[in-house]
């Protein structure tokens, strides 16, 4: 148990150290997840013969004094939207219940040209649609803090099996805080990377000029280790950024002396707790004594992300889920008398409540009379948040803000309220409408013991930068260190 612990960059130096095999370390986290997965629900699949497979190579390299890759070894889960050869990928829906994938995503190619042993597939909202892991039809996810609460979604699972110790590291993805929004609520590191800096490809489609693949782990530099490994152009991905990608380890250690902070003022007044409010001003006086330039900044289109969000969200939602249609893969309906029957039961039965309420708004804002009046006007408002959020980083380096204006709520207590739910994105929706880089980062612990996340935005490709700048708060203060007592 003192092994899943460590850091990833700690246990891949075990193995390397002949302290630990791959292989019993691979072993030790399926104890783990046989011992304590049945109260948290993280993983919907387990992928054993796979990881012992990639495991035993890395035993083998060590055995043959040959080199190996930098996390070699450290074992990983793998958020359900992710085509994992010959495994289940469900999204945690019924639709896709039974669906084994037929190839690897790239992220996934990666991982294994990595040696990265991945451990199953990870629970979430399904569909990637939700902020709390509540929506996936194969049950909650309980939060390793406190089992009473959310993880926050859509990668409640992922998020949940690092806080838990089952798995070291793991991928999400992320459409308006999916992986920053339980980074925060399980006390962990999740960053979204630049949109088009991580491939898409073999990753299921939720809202496809928002969705982001990224890393999650207990610390920074596990963080930025797990990047190095899955960013880059891809061929098979037209949103794919054909440009090199900086090492962020090389940096990671520099002070930000002079390095110019932006609080953001819309997102620090109402609604924001006060254990929030008071983290965010005890880290902001950290960085004041790292060297740090704060200053207060607006953004004062940011009021109109969410109804933007949801606009935009929804639309690509629609579009993409109608591919779910019963006749080519997935779920079908086992009683049609026509098509259009089989099209209906089919995604009636398939898809949760969650999913058909966004594919009905989704389908209203696209229809004959209300495009222009809807997408169309979201589409011209990003624009000017884009510009708006560009002009204020001519100002500063990077944005502050709190990941979420509450710490994890009570399992139960907004899934009847979706507009309750949707304002949990009110500030990290913002990164994706802009395609910004964004991560949350542990910052504090509230009253009732839950986690504090705070978030940090850059500019579009200085994710370097963005890692610089966590690290030197990471340094400097224990929050991520506070493991769940479980």
């Amino acid at each position: 148990m003192e092994i899943l612990k460590r850091t990833a960059l700690e246990q891949a130096e075990a193995i390397k150290n002949k302290e630990i095999s791959a292989v019993e370390l691979t072993e030790s986290a399926y104890k783990r997840i046989k011992e304590i997965d049945d109260k948290i629900g993280a993983f919907n699949s387990l992928t054993k013969e796979i990881a012992l497979e990639t495991a035993k190579k890395v035993d083998e390299k060590i055995a043959r004094n040959e080199e190996l890759p930098l996390l070699a070894g450290v074992p990983l889960a793998l958020k359900d939207n992710m085509n994992l050869k010959n495994s289940r990928m469900t999204c945690s829906s019924r639709m896709l219940e039974n669906f084994v994938s037929p190839y690897d995503a790239t992220v996934v190619e990666k991982l294994k040209m990595n040696l990265i042993p991945i451990l199953g597939k990870a629970s979430m909202d399904e569909f990637a649609m939700g902020s709390s892991n509540e929506t996936s039809v194969f049950g909650v996810v309980h939060n390793p803090h406190n089992l009473n609460k959310v993880p926050g979604g859509s990668s409640g699972g992922s998020a949940a099996s690092i806080a838990s110790f089952q798995a070291t590291m793991a991928l999400g993805s992320d459409t308006g805080g999916s992986i920053r929004l339980p980074a925060s609520f399980c006390g962990i590191v999740g960053l979204k990377p630049t949109y088009g800096r991580v491939s898409r490809y073999g990753v299921v489609a939720f809202a496809s000029s928002l969705d982001q693949v990224g890393p999650l782990g207990r610390c920074v530099k596990d963080v930025a280790s797990l990047y190095n490994v899955i960013a880059g152009a891809d061929v098979k991905d037209s949103t794919s950024i054909n440009t090199s990608v900086p090492d962020p380890l090389k940096t990671i250690d520099k002070d930000i002396k002079g390095v110019k902070i932006g609080v953001v003022k819309e997102l620090m007044g109402e609604g924001v707790s006060d254990d929030v409010r008071a983290a965010i001003q005890n880290a902001i006086e950290v960085y004041k004594k790292l060297g740090a330039e704060i200053k207060e900044i607006s953004l004062p289109l940011l009021k109109y992300s969410i109804g933007i969000y949801y606009i935009i969200a929804t639309a690509e939602a629609s579009s993409n889920l109608a591919r779910f249609d019963g006749v080519r893969y997935g779920y079908r309906t086992p009683q049609a008398d026509n098509l259009m029957d089989l099209y209906c039961k089919t995604r009636a039965e398939g898809f949760g409540d969650e999913v058909k309420r966004r594919a009905m708004l989704g389908t209203y804002v696209l229809s004959s009379g209300y495009y222009d009046a809807y997408y169309k006007k979201a589409q011209q408002m990003r624009r000017l948040m884009a510009q708006d959020f560009n002009s204020v980083l001519k100002e500063v380096d990077v944005l502050l803000t709190p990941t979420c204006p509450t710490t994890a709520f009570d399992i139960g207590s907004k899934i009847e309220d979706p507009i309750s739910m949707y304002l949990t994105d009110v500030s990290t929706n913002y990164a994706n409408l802009t395609g910004a880089p964004a991560m949350s980062i542990p910052a504090g612990i509230c009253t009732d013991k839950m986690p504090i996340g705070m978030q940090i935005i850059s500019r579009s490709l200085e994710e370097d930068l963005l890692l610089r700048v966590a690290y030197n708060f990471e340094r400097e203060t224990e929050f991520h260190k506070t493991f769940a007592q479980i």
